[in-house]
């Protein structure tokens, strides 16, 4: 169970670029929470996929040496909802409902996740550089607070409230 949890149930086998796939994938999945059970769904869907990254990580990397293998996504699975939560929360407390389509809101947390994902800029680079399982996700973490609130300045951008 923890292979299966820490690989995103098989997701960071594919290649090339486990983590994009995964993202891609987490995209597709927070529209689909967020269209059953609006922002509430997609906020518990992210606490739990924390939780469940922490504990199976730690547990699948013990003993091994190298913590952060390129087959473990659940981390970036983790960072991508955190990213969505944003699109997902505005949609929320405007009032909207939850069968409108929030293309823009769904492709730009992706792309900025990545980019905060891959760049590894300030406080998400120390998170990478630690040796434990915690860093592993750790940084997918901090990427996804810094693609969420990125998100919701340039939604204020879009939308003129900024």
């Amino acid at each position: 169970m923890d292979r299966l949890i820490a690989t995103g149930f098989g997701l960071g086998y594919l290649r090339p670029a486990s983590g994009t796939w995964a993202s891609a994938a987490t995209i597709l999945l927070g529209y689909a929470l967020h269209r059953i059970g609006h922002f509430p769904l997609v906020a518990l869907a992210t606490v739990a996929a924390i939780l469940a990254g922490f504990w199976s990580v730690r547990r699948w990397t013990a003993g091994m040496a190298d913590k952060d293998r390129s087959e473990i996504v659940i981390d970036e699975v983790t960072g991508q909802l955190i990213a969505l939560c944003a699109t997902s929360a505005g949609f929320w407390f405007a009032g909207l409902p939850s069968d409108v389509v929030p293309w823009p809101g769904l492709v730009v947390p992706f792309v900025l996740f990545r980019l905060f994902d891959i760049w590894k800029p300030w406080i998400i680079g120390r998170a990478d550089r630690r040796a434990d399982a915690a860093g592993v996700m750790l940084d997918d973490i901090w990427a996804g607070v810094f693609a969420a609130v990125c998100s919701v300045v340039a939604a204020g951008i879009s939308h003129g409230l900024m």
